[in-house]
């Protein structure tokens, strides 16, 4: 018999999505064609990695590598964190396969051989929703967002996707952080201004349950509805909106992926999912189930430890899931996602979502990104959605 393939994995906490490393594990089995229950050919160990910062995901990686001796390393890693992690990786010479949400655009000046990456790509999302925010509402957008989500692409991918649609102003708006009351939202010094000069569109960029403040304290203001509001694909995931659904809710957001998608290959994911979790697919489980259709073809070969094959067969594979296409080494072209710009209504504690139009993608490495990676050295250390 052979032993099972050990995957360490990588978990920063999320008080917002605790459960995220459960269901993108169940998806990934799933994915693989195992039955998450009773399947004794993949074994998952994992390893806290507090927020995700370099020092804790790198002492992590050491012990499942070094101490645990697992055959693959993964989990939820930021890119401000990887090359922390290559120099271990590549001492060991067997592959890493992490995942991230895609609050950064990708940035690679040393590509390693050894690591790959299944992005959700959120920064497509933003560029998508920017683009078409410039051509149907119009110039001189305002952006509004606390510290947190400022740290990340997001806010640069929109406004990227504003320039190129020909967009030559926008405003953004950083809410004070206060160490002594870190939910605070001060938002009437920006609803004043507003007031006075009210722009085509506001795009709020809110994380867990910030973003249903935010969308009561809209609703009070007189602006809804009046003003359009826009904002970004992980506050309009059903699990959030659930918490506002009662309120007569009007907004614009992109999405690349829909659970409601009636395609054949989606659906055959939520059935599945849903079937065994007992909870609605989101986007975690997308996430490893699209990892897991990848990793069926290469099963045969990692439970050999033929590592070069199953690299090799890495950087150059592509799967096509849920929603088309995907693939995961950067040097190959990350294949470029499909993102719709939805209308989101609630009524009656119903979720109402209409495909208004499609959104444009643009390459990670296009040369208009360049200024993203210039303008923010810095940047968060933990994963998006990691606090």
């Amino acid at each position: 018999m052979k032993p099972p393939l050990t995957i360490g994995f990588l978990t920063p906490y999320s008080g917002i999505y605790p459960h995220y490393s459960s269901h993108l594990v169940t998806g990934w089995l799933l994915g693989m064609g195992l039955d998450p229950v009773r399947q004794r050919s993949v074994q998952f160990m994992f390893e806290y990695t507090q927020m995700g910062g370099v020092e804790a995901s790198v002492a992590a990686a050491r012990k499942l590598l070094f101490f645990n001796r697992v055959d693959i390393l993964s989990g939820l890693v930021s890119y401000k964190a990887a090359p922390g992690l290559i120099p271990l990786i590549e001492n060991d010479k067997k592959p890493a396969f992490f995942f991230d949400m895609g609050e950064y655009v990708p940035h690679f000046p040393y590509l390693s051989p050894d690591v790959f990456y299944a992005s959700h790509q959120l920064w497509q999302s933003q560029y998508a929703l920017g683009h078409w925010a410039q051509s149907n509402l119009g110039n001189g957008g305002r952006m509004i967002m606390p510290v947190y989500e400022a740290g990340y692409h997001l806010t640069g991918a929109f406004q990227q996707g504003v320039a190129a649609a020909g967009g030559t102003q926008i405003s953004f708006n950083v809410l004070p952080f206060d160490h002594n009351e870190p939910d605070r939202m001060e938002l009437d010094a920006i609803f004043d201004q507003l007031s006075k000069d009210a722009p085509p569109y506001v795009h709020a960029i809110f994380a867990g349950n910030m973003g249903t403040r935010f969308l009561e304290k809209w609703i009070q203001s007189g602006f809804h509805k009046k003003i359009p509001l826009l904002i970004n694909e992980t506050m309009a995931y059903d699990d959030i909106l659930d918490d506002i659904k009662h309120a007569d809710l009007q907004i614009y957001t992109s999405m690349m992926w829909m659970r409601e998608d009636e395609n054949k290959a989606n659906q055959a994911f939520v059935k599945k999912f849903e079937s065994i979790a007992h909870q609605p697919a989101n986007m975690y489980a997308l996430m490893g189930y699209e990892a897991g259709l990848m990793w069926r073809e290469l099963l045969p070969h990692a439970q050999k430890r033929d590592w070069d094959t199953v690299k090799q067969l890495l950087r150059t594979g592509v799967i096509n899931g849920p929603r088309g296409e995907k693939n995961f080494y950067p040097s190959s072209g990350f294949a470029l996602p499909v993102s719709n710009i939805i209308k989101i209504t609630t009524s009656g504690n119903k979720i109402n979502k209409i495909i208004v139009d499609q959104g444009k993608g643009m390459r990670y490495d296009a040369k208009e990104f360049e200024l993203i990676h210039n303008e923010s050295v810095s940047g968060w250390q933990n994963p998006f959605l990691c606090i």
